[in-house]
């Protein structure tokens, strides 16, 4: 669906119009304005509105911090609360599972549920609009998840693009209230476009070939867009195709073309500072916003509260003119659009606008967390020990997370929390034992022999060395919890505090790990000698204006710690006061059961400007596990984290194997419903668990159809497929049939046990014109079945469904093709099968005597996408001599080489046939433009053998640093 881009009173009509009107009937108030009329239409309304603004209340809106208008009775407001899982930041609210835990459960109504639930409370907070509130919700993240490394893995939904589609749209229906005119609240899609790295990610280009940009990125984005389940998109702080986001023109081309309503589309925070900081895209801040405005962007995220630099930048542009007073019109309408749509200028606010703090945790908002917590856990391996039997009273529930429950960066503040053991021992009736499995350790400088220290009491205190001849005294022990890739978090025995850096000291203050450095991380340096050193791995000290030395070692007087260099560092012994593994081990002996919880920390094991080095768990986790074992053959292990995991051979050594994400208030008591069967398993996993990092190429690599990437193309055997997920009875499937507009199914529950199966409908084309994936899924849908019942399930499935896009006439094309349909429990797991013979097209060969863009190749080496300018187009440049791309199957109609280069030193493009080495066809030079901006075109013949041949493989070679954008053989 085209969408389109009003201009307010942009024709000399519409202005007299609008000024008739007003001066037909002056309202006596400002309560009594157009504007505040609901039986208006919203345009209406909207035009009425933007007549009134001058010129300067109008650039004031285009910041995050709206002010208030007093002379026309307007409110300030504010783009921006987060709702990832919860309202965020706020104070207490309900606080659901992750969303990659949401996700799992592949149910779109319960998505709705709980984003109806989220969009209540964060009109709950409207009475008293604490410091961050607003309508505007930064929700949901549609990123997909094409490689789990990534350190926001938690934040997105899926490594599948019609999946997080789906439920994406079902979690903004929810948010908006399914009525695009009278908005419960305005969700905001995040973050456009191609996000999924955290590495330098405000100067990293992911690369985006047509291909994967349409299949792909964008497939995920358009679909609750067009649905009206969102009301515009949050530019992301990566570059595609060697652009800033911030300045994509995707933001109106594309996005505003999935609909006819209007979007308000924002910056992410601090991102338009950017242009002219790192990426140095733009001189000054003020060609940087005005190329933002043009672009798409209607709301200015930068600079916290203060919207004087957006102001002073935009009002420059327009005197410079950068920009015109209709761009800001249109940015303006846009906003107010949204606004009006919100009910802000309806009386009593409109249909939400007296909904209150009532809603806020409430009690069917905590059913409904229990519910998400306990759909969105996979069963990953169940040996026949799962269920556990009720009257398995005697349980110990072991290990790092058995009785914690963690939030992560856009949590919510819990308003309580159910932890595995608080769960379990609610379920039995009765006390379990409980035992964390992690060591207590004393520090002892090897050289002084003091002891390593904290405070007691809720503050702590500086860490220091203090002599304690007898042995270490409480003060002086530590609990180390083991995260992976070397790095400990330190917890007070004295108090229950971890410790951190607080940019001055080291202090057992914090209840967890927090913060956006995350300054309660540690490695232990084991060295030669047996002694280890203190290391301080805040993640500040991976950024590059940290200067300091990262090793502890006392550094006054009183012995007090403080950051040294490395020659200077103590090295301590590490005493062991307690062992983890013999504390688990004597909890679990003898026990009927025995429920071990390992996983990670969501501040610590990757998280936002964080990747992840490994999705291992951490050796001193893995240990816990096998001594588990060992001890006790009925174990069940929970991983509770936010990623996939490499398990190595635990994944064989354990006979039950539950995942969970961090689940939020309810984990507890959701995790018990499932291991004692009050809830059957039914989650999927959304992505693709490797066997190994190994299986993946570079997190910088976003070309998933060259690099194998995703269950869709993925050629290795993967630790557990996309889609996987166990339940405690079975199902049966029927024959694939072909009905009108898809297929059915029958599947029937031959299990004796209740049970949700969720039926995936994949198809696989067989042949193609160009490479297309192992397995793509179409359709999904969950199904309730007591136990015998059969139900038949439709999946709808049209030709449409199938196109693919066609890079060399640049549109979608479903090919004339036999396809396997393929329904199963997992993308691996089919259980019934169909072909389906569609009559298409036929991609017809390349008609390469046409202007032909670079950027449409069907394969390439040697070579990167860049901006062809600051403000649009795509070119490719030779990042080496001998770069190549391929042309497949072109028909060239004549005997010259036409090419628009560009290049800031001399260069030669090659044509050559069947090969990046084959014949040469002809070469054509340039001196270089001096500029990668500036284009010039070059020509030379071809060779007759080249005009003559019919349909072959064309392959023009690159020198290094040559840019070519489009080019002609005619």
């Amino acid at each position: 669906m085209k969408g389109k881009r009003r201009r307010p009173g942009s024709t000399l009509a519409s202005a007299l119009a609008l000024v008739a009107s007003l001066a037909a009937a002056v309202p006596a108030t400002a309560e009594d304005l157009p504007f505040r009329d609901p039986s208006l239409s919203v345009d209406r309304r909207v035009d009425d509105l933007l007549g009134r603004l001058t010129l300067e209340e109008k650039i004031s809106l285009l910041h995050q911090h709206q002010p208030a208008v007093p002379r026309l009775g307007i409110g300030a407001f504010r783009t921006g609360t987060e709702a990832l899982h919860g309202v965020a930041w706020l104070g207490e609210a309900t606080v659901f599972p992750q969303a990659i835990g949401l996700a799992s459960a592949w149910d779109p109504e319960l998505m709705e549920r709980v984003g109806s639930a989220v969009g209540d409370e964060a009109r709950g907070f409207q009475q008293t609009r604490p410091d961050g509130w607003g309508l505007n919700l930064w929700a949901p993240v549609v990123n997909l998840l094409r490689d789990p490394r990534w350190g926001r893995n938690e934040e997105g939904y899926s490594e599948d693009p019609y999946l997080t589609g789906a439920l994406s749209t079902a979690y903004g229906t929810g948010l908006t209230g399914g009525d695009p005119d009278h908005l419960k609240t305005a969700p905001t899609l995040k973050h456009y476009l191609a996000n999924n790295n955290e590495y330098h990610r405000t100067t990293t280009s992911s690369e985006l070939r047509p291909r994967v940009a349409k299949e792909y990125d964008e497939a995920a984005f358009g679909p609750a867009i067009e649905a009206d389940a969102a009301t515009g998109v949050m530019s992301s702080y990566n570059l595609v195709n060697g652009r800033p986001n911030t300045v994509n023109p995707d933001l109106d081309d594309v996005v505003r073309s999935w609909t006819d309503r209007e979007l308000l589309n924002v910056t992410d925070a601090f991102a338009p500072g950017n242009l002219p900081g790192d990426q140095g895209y733009f001189p000054t801040l003020a060609e940087g916003d005005a190329a933002a405005l043009k672009a798409g962007i209607d709301s200015f995220t930068d600079n916290g509260a203060d919207p004087g630099p957006t102001v002073t930048a935009v009002t420059s542009a327009l005197d410079r003119g950068l920009l015109a007073e209709s761009d800001v019109d249109t940015a303006v309408s846009h906003i107010l659009n949204v606004r009006v749509r919100l009910g802000e200028f309806d009386p009593g606010g409109g249909r939400y606008g007296s909904i209150d703090a009532s809603v806020i945790d409430s009690p069917a908002h905590r059913k409904l967390a229990r519910t998400a917590a306990a759909e969105g856990a996979v069963l990953l391996k169940n040996s026949g020990t799962l269920p556990l039997r009720k009257s398995a009273k005697d349980v110990a529930v072991v290990g790092p997370l058995a009785d914690t429950v963690s939030t992560d960066w856009y949590s919510g503040t819990l308003p309580y929390a159910v932890t595995p053991a608080d769960g379990i021992a609610a379920k039995l009736g009765t006390e379990v034992t409980a035992a964390e499995g992690v060591d207590r350790v004393a520090l002892r400088n090897t050289a002084t022999g003091g002891y390593v220290t904290a405070g007691t009491g809720a503050s702590g205190a500086a860490l220091r060395e203090s002599a304690a001849p007898s042995g270490p005294p409480a003060q002086a022990q530590f609990d180390v919890f083991d995260w992976g890739s070397g790095v400990v978090t330190l917890r007070s025995a004295a108090n229950g505090r971890y410790v951190g850096y607080n940019w001055s000291a080291f202090v057992n203050d914090q209840t967890e790990p927090n913060g956006w450095f995350v300054q309660q991380q540690f490695t232990l340096e084991e060295q030669p000698d047996g002694t280890c050193l203190l290391r301080y791995a805040g993640y500040e000290t991976a950024e590059s204006w940290w200067s300091n030395p990262v090793y502890l070692g006392p550094t006054g007087s009183d012995g007090t710690l403080g950051l040294v260099a490395k020659e200077q560092a103590a090295h301590y012994t590490k005493d062991v006061v307690r062992s983890g593994v013999a504390e688990a081990v004597a909890a679990v002996k003898g026990r009927d059961a025995a429920v071990v919880v390992v996983g990670s920390h969501p501040a610590v094991n990757g998280r936002e400007a964080h990747d992840r080095t490994d999705m291992s768990l951490a050796p001193a986790q893995e240990a816990l596990v096998r001594a588990v074992r060992q001890a006790n053959p009925r174990t069940v292990v929970i991983v509770e984290n936010s990623y996939p995991t490499t398990l190595g051979t635990l994944q064989k050594e354990i006979p039950a194997l539950l995942w969970t994400s961090h689940a939020g208030q309810e984990t507890g008591n959701a995790l018990a419903d499932l291991l004692f069967g009050d809830a059957n398993p039914s989650g999927r996993l959304t992505q693709t668990w490797y066997r190994s990092e190994t299986d993946l190429p570079s997190i910088l690599d976003y070309d998933i159809i060259k690099s194998d990437r995703t269950y869709q193309y993925f050629r290795g055997r993967p630790l557990y497929p996309f889609g996987h997920g166990l339940s405690y009875t079975s199902f049966r499937y029927g024959a694939l049939k072909k009905v009108p507009g898809g297929y059915e199914v029958r599947v029937t529950n031959t299990g004796s046990r209740a049970g949700d199966e969720v039926v995936q409908l994949y198809t696989h084309q067989r042949a193609s014109r160009d490479k297309q994936p192992l397995k793509q899924l179409k359709a999904f849908q969950r199904v309730s079945l007591e136990p015998g019942r059969t139900k038949t399930v439709r999946l709808r499935l049209t030709p449409a469904d199938l196109a693919h896009w066609d890079v060399t006439r640049s549109k979608w094309v479903t090919e004339t093709a036999t396809y396997d349909v393929l329904a199963g429990a997992s993308a691996t797991d089919i259980r019934s099968r169909a072909t389906w013979r569609v009559e298409g097209e036929t991609i017809p060969p390349r008609d390469l005597s046409a202007a032909t863009r670079a950027e449409n190749f069907d394969d390439y080496a040697g070579t990167r996408l860049v901006d062809e300018s600051t403000a649009r187009g795509t070119a490719v440049e030779a990042s080496a001599d001998g770069a190549w791309l391929q042309f497949a199957d072109g028909r060239p109609a004549g005997g010259r080489l036409t090419a628009r280069v560009a290049a800031t030193a001399p260069g030669t493009l090659e044509v050559r046939l069947g090969s990046p080495t084959g014949p040469l066809a002809a070469t054509a030079r340039t001196d270089g433009t001096g500029s990668p901006y500036v284009y010039e075109t070059v020509t030379a013949n071809l060779a007759g053998a080249l005009r003559a041949a019919g349909g072959t493989d064309v392959y023009l070679v690159l020198s290094k640093g040559l840019r070519l954008s489009t080019f002609s053989l005619r």
